[in-house]
């Protein structure tokens, strides 16, 4: 059977307040309209739901049960909602350390003064979340990844502190900073392929390798070594003059930036945050 919804507000708000009046004003509506809806609820359902005594009401025990069902119901709702509206304004972005220090965190304040109505929290880790605002950037081999899901292709290059001179390859030892995965599973970083891509032997280059980029990029800029890293995490740093590169070519990598299942993010907030990374991760 179907009946009003305003009705059944009508009702919830006279039940639980004890009075047409009260429920008029708490709804925006006249006594008259709530004595209207109510009158039509009871007419629908062929019950009485208040036991009516001039201006006093009281609910009949058939009217107690459907406000108890009513009150529960439309709590529900306002949680709901409540959830819904937090979805929409408020999103969480999990990713690697590197991405979140190298790109995301210097960058969070340009999307938000762009997107007043939307709060944003960046965190690291590596498991993926199921809910609709929280987005998981993650890094991963492109080949097993749904291309749907990447953002990033990766490529990488050589790269030292700003104001420093070009190494003279290949006739001075160099110390190069690179990556050594947590994860077993992902591809190298390809530095063979770049030595071949620049005509280069890895002759006079002693390796040195972090877990994480982030702390060979830290070791370039203080001028300990050059750094062999992803091009997306130096972008800042290049514009900032805190490290530059030299007359060296990139090179493609099997590695990529992804979002677990991307299209299923259709909050506002996601949707706008996740084409924002995008846009920065790719300009």
């Amino acid at each position: 059977m179907q009946v009003s919804l305003q009705a059944l507000k009508a009702f919830e708000s006279a039940a639980r307040l004890g009075s047409f009046k009260l429920a008029a004003e708490e709804l925006s509506l006249t006594p008259t309209a709530i004595s209207h809806h109510i009158g039509n609820l009871e007419g629908r359902l062929n019950v009485s739901l208040f036991h009516r005594q001039g201006r006093r009401i009281s609910l009949t025990g058939t009217g107690s049960r459907l406000a108890k069902a009513t009150s529960e119901g439309f709590r529900k709702i306002d949680s709901v909602l409540e959830e819904v509206i937090k979805a929409g304004s408020a999103v969480r972005v999990t990713t690697t350390s590197s991405l979140a220090a190298m790109v995301l965190i210097p960058s969070q304040q340009e999307f938000e003064q762009a997107n007043p109505d939307i709060s944003i929290e960046i965190s690291t880790g590596e498991s993926v979340d199921s809910q609709p605002y929280v987005i998981p950037i993650r890094f991963g081999d492109v080949s097993v990844v749904k291309s749907s899901d990447v953002i990033r292709s990766e490529s990488f290059n050589v790269f030292g502190a700003y104001g420093m001179e070009s190494p003279a390859w290949p006739n001075e030892p160099i110390t190069l900073f690179t990556t050594e995965w947590k994860n077993k599973s992902l591809p190298d970083p390809p530095l063979a392929a770049w030595l071949e891509t620049n005509g280069l032997s890895g002759s006079g280059i002693k390796l040195k390798k972090f877990d994480q980029e982030l702390f060979g990029i830290q070791q370039a800029m203080a001028e300990n070594g050059l750094v062999f890293c992803s091009t997306t995490l130096t972008r800042k740093l290049l514009k900032a003059k805190l490290l530059k590169q030299f007359e060296t070519r990139p090179v493609t990598s099997d590695l990529c930036y992804y979002v677990p299942n991307k299209d299923s993010f259709e909050t506002r907030g996601a949707v706008r945050l996740l084409n924002w990374i995008e846009h920065i991760l790719n300009q």
